[in-house]
């Protein structure tokens, strides 16, 4: 079987270009609608769960978890509904760019094959 080569022609640089390792990058934009509208819709759910089941209702959790939110009124309501959507931003612009940096960090380490 005979040997693969290579003629060597000058160039200005050597070898083949291999393609570069992609890094995966979270949109954060992106990030942040989807769980605020995740975390605002499972808080319309727990209320729902807890006007159907009051012996196992939350109110008290979230009073806790929602500065200002008192059950139930319109106005406290829509302000838990708001305070959700904004803790999914929350998570979103604190782990949406942390995850942005190590994963770029990482890439440009050598992996071992």
């Amino acid at each position: 079987m005979p040997k693969a080569t290579r003629k060597q022609t000058k160039q200005s640089h050597a070898g083949t270009q291999l393609p570069g390792r992609i890094v995966p990058l979270i949109p954060v934009v992106s990030l942040g609608m989807s769980l605020g509208t995740f975390i605002a819709l499972t808080f319309v759910l727990c209320v729902l769960f807890d006007l159907w089941f009051p012996a196992l209702a939350m109110n008290s959790v979230w009073g806790k978890l929602l500065p200002g939110f008192t059950w139930i009124s319109w106005p406290s309501f829509f302000l838990g509904l708001v305070e959700s959507f904004g803790y999914g931003w929350y998570i979103a612009l604190i782990f949406g760019p942390l995850f942005n940096f190590f994963s770029a960090r990482t890439a440009n380490r050598q992996i071992p094959e």
